[in-house]
């Protein structure tokens, strides 16, 4: 088929490399004037790793990230409140932390198309049943066979398969930043520290990228998304000293930020679109299902979602009823760590200190209960499917993890 991706993030571009290995016509647009990543770092996820494996990718990502086994958060006192450690699932499974450029880059370059994307073009609308496009020049693209919108969390085509039953920004949102990661006491953890839930400092360990080994650490801040844009306000050596006053033992790190504009500034939204597809237009990435990064799992879903409509156009000659069955298996992932990450957020981004201290009190005595423990690391790891159901990840990924 002739496929047009509207959109170059993660999503897109998984989509693109595994769409046009099997022979599809892949036709890409980005509104960005140059291909490049947007934001410092994530974990990858077992769920996430297991698309790269398929990918022929997981090597080279290994050699870029570097391997988490643990998430400690705690509060302001250094009292535990959150200690995940994915061995408690399984001993072979293991977090990867990665740069954004990393994986960008690494994606970018297993597919030779990449030189032809349209950089600088705005797609505003899907005319003709879906067949073509229109950009914000007016011109017109196409005709396509389908159309895949992966245009991220602010997504303005997820109305192409219907008006959304939740499309809302999130209150909270964050400041992020690359920071070298020299003596770290923790390379192998992601590390939070609480005040409360309005104040959330966080460190993950991201590696080097392809060029530069100098291994990298991910920074972030959580405040209001109304502050975003006058946070620095107060001068960088006073929100400085409150950061280090939260985190004593970070403050070295955080002296490392010598500017304000070292430091990216990141809003999140909460979408539930109606479908996930309408006659030739299929939603991929964020653009499906935007959620809070508490969970972690942007990525990993992007690149589950590429992969699960790879599968489904292979499984089925009807176009119809091969996005049917890509919508409906992906919502049956989707939708419990939609719930999780829109009641477990104003734990950990709110003003609502009685929460907060309810969270001290309970998470970690939660996450040390047999049943507790297992639900809390198959969300953790991408592996919860349903309420109760369990996503089996390859035996043969499970065997190259292991090795």
């Amino acid at each position: 088929m002739k496929i047009a991706i509207v959109g170059y993030g993660t999503g897109g571009q998984a989509a693109a490399l595994a769409l046009s290995r099997d022979g599809h016509a892949v036709e890409v647009f980005e509104q960005a004037e140059q291909l490049r990543p947007i934001g410092a770092g994530f974990l990858l996820q077992p769920t996430g790793l297991a698309v790269l494996w398929e990918l022929g990718l997981l090597d080279q990502a290994l050699a870029q990230g570097r391997r988490i086994h643990r998430l400690h958060g705690e509060n302001a006192a250094g009292r535990c409140v959150m200690d995940m450690r994915y061995e408690g699932l399984d001993a072979r499974l293991f977090g990867l932390g990665m740069q954004r450029s990393s994986l960008f880059e690494i994606l970018r370059d297993a597919w030779e198309g990449h030189a032809d994307v349209h950089t600088g073009t705005r797609i505003v609308a899907i005319e003709d049943e879906g067949r073509r496009l229109r950009d914000a020049a007016g011109a017109t693209h196409g005709p396509f066979d389908l159309v895949v919108v992966a245009d991220g969390a602010a997504s303005k085509l997820r109305a192409a398969v219907g008006e959304p039953r939740l499309d809302r920004p999130y209150p909270w949102g964050a400041l992020w930043c690359l920071l070298p990661e020299g003596q770290w006491p923790w390379p192998g953890e992601l590390r939070q520290r609480y005040r409360q839930a309005r104040q959330m400092a966080g460190f993950l360990p991201v590696g080097g990228r392809p060029g530069d080994p100098t291994p990298m650490l991910s920074f972030f801040w959580s405040l209001p998304a109304a502050e975003l844009g006058q946070w620095d306000v107060e001068g960088l050596p006073a929100w400085q000293a409150r950061v280090s006053a939260l985190w004593p033992q970070c403050a070295p790190w955080v002296q490392g930020i010598t500017e304000a504009g070292q430091l990216a500034r990141a809003v999140y939204r909460d979408a539930i679109p109606a479908a996930w597809s309408r006659g030739r237009v299929a939603l991929l990435g964020d653009a499906a299902h935007a959620m809070s990064p508490q969970l972690g799992q942007g990525v990993n879903m992007a690149l589950m979602d590429a992969l699960a409509l790879r599968d489904a156009l292979r499984a089925h000659d009807d176009l119809g009823l091969a996005l049917a069955d890509y919508g409906r298996g992906r919502r049956a992932h989707v939708a419990v760590y939609q719930f999780w990450s829109r009641w477990l957020t104003p734990l950990f981004q709110s003003r609502l200190d009685a929460v907060a201290g309810l969270r001290d009190l309970t998470f970690l005595p939660l996450g040390t209960m047999p049943g507790g423990r297992g639900q809390m690391l198959r969300v953790l790891t991408g592996t919860q499917r349903g309420w109760f159901g369990r996503l089996a990840l390859p035996p043969a990924f499970l065997t190259r993890l292991q090795g």
